[in-house]
């Protein structure tokens, strides 16, 4: 990871050019909260099932030869590990993913089937940014921070410049989950004239908290459990932090119970499959937590839900949605 590069506008639009050229854009879908319409951008859609394919291409697209012939090594809980694992093999690259030994199957089958080798790491006991640099120490390679990288911000915020092509004009504000900040701040440099909204799970508003401090703040070890996987980094860093300092609205959080009925209603309305991370932002419109209006964008971020756990919310979940429609 380059501490030496600062992530730019300039690199988001690099970025989006790069992504135009092998992936198309993910659909911008209306639907309607409390009789506003407002617009949900399906990145559950992208060939991995999450918006982190653009920062993982983008970063690993950037390497030079001697870079690419190292190898590369990540850290995810099963998103990025797939968005690596994805562009490291359409590019000829080794990948080594470091992930959670309690990851969901779904996401550790689909990191080791795009051919990476999974290193697993026992969460709450191993600090699992030491395990990445223990690998890097024996075998080299470089490392592809989930949401510290430069380039990897850079192609989180490609998404922002797909949602002013498709809405014609620039969004009036970007509602999106929040892990470490990554995609936030790369939405943040796309989208200068929007305001950024971030969603974190109740317990793990690292950024939102880091925000309001002004400084890092870390997860303390009693943090409570949280059915969004993907959302549970101990800290933002001070690359994200930097961007989104002055920039990004207060954040907000949402229980259990608020992303559950995100993604019934995701499933029921929009005939998406989310997995609890990718209803996150959604929940909390849904919840009326933040604003909308119609020049609003609900990021849905990732569909690699658990069978067994999806089928489970679905059939459990009761919510009205009579204010809550798509538009006819």
């Amino acid at each position: 990871m380059s501490q030496s590069r600062t992530p730019d506008a300039e690199g988001v639009r690099a970025a989006a050019r790069a992504i135009a050229q092998i992936l198309p854009p993910t659909p911008l879908l209306p639907l309607e909260i409390g009789g506003v319409r407002a617009w949900a951008k399906a990145e559950s859609l992208q060939p991995i099932g999450a918006f982190k394919i653009r920062g993982a291409w983008w970063r690993l697209s950037t390497l030079s030869p001697t870079e690419r012939a190292a190898g590369v090594v990540a850290v995810s809980s099963g998103n990025h590990a797939q968005g690596v694992a994805w562009a490291a093999r359409r590019l000829g690259i080794v990948a080594t993913i470091v992930m959670p030994h309690d990851a969901p199957a779904v996401k550790l089958e689909g990191t080791r089937a795009l051919g990476a080798e999974v290193v697993l790491y026992r969460r709450g006991e191993e600090d699992r940014d030491q395990v990445a640099a223990r690998l890097i120490g024996e075998k080299g390679g470089t490392l592809v921070h989930a949401f510290a990288d430069p380039w990897v911000i850079e192609g989180q915020g490609s998404a922002a410049i797909e949602i002013a092509a498709q809405l014609g004009r620039a969004p009036s504000r970007i509602i999106a989950c929040c892990g470490g900040g990554g995609l936030a701040a790369g939405l943040a440099l796309g989208a200068p004239q929007a305001a950024i909204h971030i969603v974190e799970p109740q317990g793990w508003d690292m950024v939102g908290q880091a925000l309001r401090a002004g400084r890092i703040v870390e997860a303390g070890p009693d943090a409570p459990k949280t059915i969004c996987d993907a959302l549970q980094p101990p800290a933002t860093y001070p690359i994200n932090l930097a961007v989104l300092a002055g920039r990004a609205e207060p954040g907000v959080t949402v229980s259990d119970d608020e992303v559950r009925a995100a993604q019934a209603f995701a499933f029921a309305r929009l005939r998406l499959v989310l997995e609890p991370g990718g209803a996150a932002a959604l929940a909390a419109a849904l919840a009326g937590k933040v604003p909308v209006d119609e020049h609003s964008v609900i990021m849905l971020t990732g569909g690699n839900a658990d069978p067994a756990a999806f089928a489970a919310t679905i059939a459990a979940t009761n919510r009205p949605v009579e204010s809550v429609t798509l538009p006819t």
